[in-house]
Parts: structure tokens; sequence; C-alpha cells
């Protein structure tokens, strides 16, 4: 018998619930689709549910804005409801934006990496819902690069290391989905918080298929590249291009001084868990925009098994050694961190991280959070 295909949360609450009369604030963005690819905003207003308001997180609604970037509040053209940015001058919604609304519902995508954004934008307007007395609604989507728990990645955030990109102390590769983690924060963080979750069907986090993939953001327009950003998303805060607005963004990366062919052959004498290919391009982003970039592409052999928090931290601390003098932090600005510094430490969780992962004094095992989250998974 064919294995039954995935149902989002958005597809479950369609079929099941009815709401019709509340007034509904929605937190999602482009990528807040039906497995038939209709907008959730578009879905529940065709399905009768009074959707008074929208609210976007990092990239905005249209999920195009650049990393990091300021994001000012607009409206929908399809629509035509208004739009609130919740990563321009806040970044949670206000007493104001909440005052007519009696239900937020939340359904945006995630990629399964702690700093990928909108999992704290989903705690910050927990946080909100609290504050207001309003009841949080999590419409479940799956973690793309979810596998079994042993390939969960650390560090596990130190929270003097908190930030935007990362509040609260999990693990960089969780392997969880938002309601899920929003079940464990609720416990943690915000017992008041009057809090509903709409579960997938027929998703199992092991097998993790049978479903479309919707792009979410400006470089993260495939799943492959989801799979890789968990360790290669720590180029931001060095000096090497993570090779955004290339083809390969996320997946390849490289600087003007890196001896590609040198770096490619070490690597394979430490790990065969990848294939490595040599490219050379130009960048269009920071740093070394417009400069020729040598540098590799990496292509794991195997996807659910690969680990690749622990081997782009292996491959960092070999170019501190082959190329002494020349990997360097780098400061990274954003919105939330407008002077970009400490941004390595934030990515890994962990101070003084560069002098960790240069001396191999770094671990990435987290052998107790599958007993630390288990009570608060919704797929066993």
């Amino acid at each position: 018998m064919a294995a039954k295909s995935v149902q989002f949360g958005i597809d479950v609450f369609l079929e099941t619930i009815d709401l019709k009369d509340a007034a509904i604030g929605l937190v999602c963005n482009a990528a807040s689709l039906t497995t038939t690819g209709t907008h959730a905003s578009q879905a529940l207003l065709a399905h009768g549910f009074n959707i008074k308001k929208l609210f976007s997180p990092e990239h905005g609604f249209s999920a195009k804005g650049d990393d990091g970037a300021f994001i000012s509040d607009d409206t929908d053209l399809v629509t035509r409801l208004p739009i609130i940015s919740l990563y321009g001058n806040k970044l949670a919604p206000t007493t104001d934006d909440l005052a007519d609304i009696d239900l937020v519902i939340l359904d945006l995508p995630d990629i399964g990496a702690r700093f990928y954004t909108y999992l704290w934008t989903m705690t910050y307007v927990m946080e909100a819902c609290v504050a207001n007395g309003k009841k949080l609604l999590i419409l479940d989507r799956p973690n793309p690069i979810a596998t079994h728990f042993d390939f969960a990645e650390g560090p596990v955030l130190e929270e003097n290391c908190s930030s935007f990109i990362g509040r609260f102390s999990i693990p960089i590769k969780h392997n969880c989905t938002l309601a899920e983690l929003a079940n464990y924060f609720k416990v943690l963080k915000y017992p008041l918080l009057k809090l509903e979750t709409i579960a997938m069907k027929n998703w199992d986090r092991y097998k993790n298929d049978d479903y479309p993939f919707f792009a979410t953001s400006p470089a993260i327009q495939k799943r492959h590249t989801a799979y890789l950003y968990p360790g290669t998303c720590l180029f931001e805060g060095l000096n090497i291009n993570e090779a955004r607005s290339t083809e390969f963004p996320f997946e390849q990366f490289g600087a003007p001084w890196i001896d590609a062919n040198l770096l490619k052959c070490k690597m394979l004498e430490i790990s065969d868990a990848v294939d490595l290919e040599i490219v050379s391009y130009r960048a269009v982003a920071a740093p070394y925009l417009g400069e020729i970039c040598n540098g590799l592409r990496i292509i794991p052999k195997s996807l659910h098994s690969f680990k690749p928090v622990n081997y782009i931290i292996t491959l960092i601390s070999l170019m501190t050694k082959l190329f002494p003098n020349k990997l360097k932090e780098r400061n990274y600005l954003t919105n939330v961190n407008p002077n970009g510094e400490k941004h390595l430490d934030k990515l890994v969780g962990t101070t003084n991280s560069f002098e960790k992962i240069s001396s191999n004094n770094l671990d990435t095992a987290v052998p107790n959070w599958l007993t630390t989250i288990k009570p608060y998974l919704i797929y066993p």
C-alpha cells in the first residue's frame, strides 16, 4: 500500500476546525502554503475565516527581503490585508496590533537550524499573546532536515549568547517542528500562554518525505540547501563568502586566499562523508563583493546522516592551520545586530567560539537533547 501524503497543519485545520466568528491575526510569509500551493491567507478567507491582518517575519511577507534587512509594514496585493512587520521597528505584535484580534494563528515554515529566525519570531508572538491575553494557534509544518535524534547537533546555546538568532537553550540542529518547540517553550518560558497546536497528518520525521518544499527565504530556495545550512551558516561569522546570490548559496563557499586544491585534499583525509567540488566564482555579496573567490562545493553523500555542524567546524579548524592569519572573525550587520559584533558566538551559541573551534575544543554532541525534548514531541 502506498504511503499517504503528508498534510500540513493548515490542510488539517481547514478540514476540521470551525472558528469563523473569531477575528484572526495570521503570522505567515509567502511559503505559508497548503500542500496544493494555495497561500494560507487566501485559503482561510475562502473558507470563511475572518482574517483581520497579517504579520510577517524576517525577509518580509514576500520572503524575498535581503538577509537581516529592515522590513517595513505593507499591504498584501492579493487580499488587501495590512501586513505588520515583525522585523522592522519591532519584533513582536504590540497591544494596539492585537486590540481587534481574538486569535493569533501562526503558520510559518522552518528549516531546522537554531539561528533561522522564524523560530524566534514565534517566541516573540508567544510573549505578546501572553501579555495581551490572546490565544495562539500554531499550524505545524515539516522540519525539512529532521531525522533521527542521533543526528541532532550542538552546541546547546549558552543563554549569555542569547540573541535574535538564538534566544533559548536548544541545539543548532534540533530535529523538531515549530509546534514541538512551542510546546517546550510554553512549559519553559510561557506557562500562562493559551496555546493550541494543529499537528500534521502522515509526517514521519525519520522518513521525512512525500510533501512539497517551498522556498523559505532568498538563500533557501531548495530543500537540499537546508541540509547544509546549520553548518555553512557559520561562515557568516568569518571572512568566508557563503555564496549568497550564486547558484549554490550555503552549499559552496570561498575566499580569494583559499587554496581549494589543498583544502580539498586535506578534508578528504579527514572525512569521506561528502564529495568536494573545487569552485571559483565572483562574489556578489560580502565579504569580497566583486572579487573572485576560490573554494569548495559540499555535496553530502547521505543527507539524512550528514552532520553539517560537525563537518563545517572541522573544516574551519583545518583552515586555521592551512591558512594561518588569513581566517578571521567578521562583523555581520543586521537589523537586530546593527554593529554585527560577536556574530560567530551568537551563531555557535558559546563565547570565544573561534578560539574553541581553532583549538578543536568545541563539542557538537547533544546526548541529552532527546531526553529533554521527548515530552513535547508530537510525532513519535
